[in-house]
Formats: structure tokens, C-alpha cells, sequence
């Protein structure tokens, strides 16, 4: 199901989908995820479970900073490849 971003107030460049008992952040991009994105990949993530109170998973095109991975895995942000569904 897919779930519209600005109905909970985040940006609408992302696209959210809710499978069973999971949440999923899709980013379709070129450019690289920095820490700077992580944070605000995070941000958004708390709002998300706000509004649902599931784990959320981020599926990304784009290569990710290896010390962003990271610290969205500590934050409970599992990360994956697009292609990796």
C-alpha cells in the first residue's frame, strides 16, 4: 500500500510503501546518501513510526556513505539496495 508522504509532513521526493508489518522508504537517486541525508532520512523515519509504530526499512538506488549506513543501522534503519527488494 502506498502511502501518500505529505498526508504525514514529510517531502513528497520519497516514496512510502506499508507491506504487512513493515514500512519501506524508497529513494530513487543518482547522487550519493551523506551523513546529511542520513539525518534527515532519520528525521523522517521518526515520523513515520509516530503515525504507525513499525520498523522501517530504507531501499535506496543510490550508494550509500559507509559511516551513514551506519548510523542509520544503529538508529534501527535497516539499509538496501532498490534492486534487492
Amino acid at each position: 500500500m502506498l502511502i501518500e508522504p505529505k498526508s504525514i509532513g514529510i517531502r513528497s521526493r520519497i516514496k512510502i510503501l506499508k507491506k504487512d508489518d513493515l514500512i519501506i522508504v524508497e529513494i530513487d537517486r543518482k547522487s550519493r546518501i551523506i551523513m546529511k541525508d542520513g539525518e534527515k532520512i532519520r528525521s523522517n523515519v521518526d515520523i513515520i513510526k509516530n503515525n504507525f509504530n513499525l520498523p522501517v526499512e530504507l531501499h535506496t538506488s543510490a550508494p550509500v556513505c559507509s559511516k551513514t549506513k551506519i548510523y542509520l543501522e544503529k538508529e534501527n534503519i535497516k539499509v538496501k539496495s532498490l534492486s534487492a527488494k
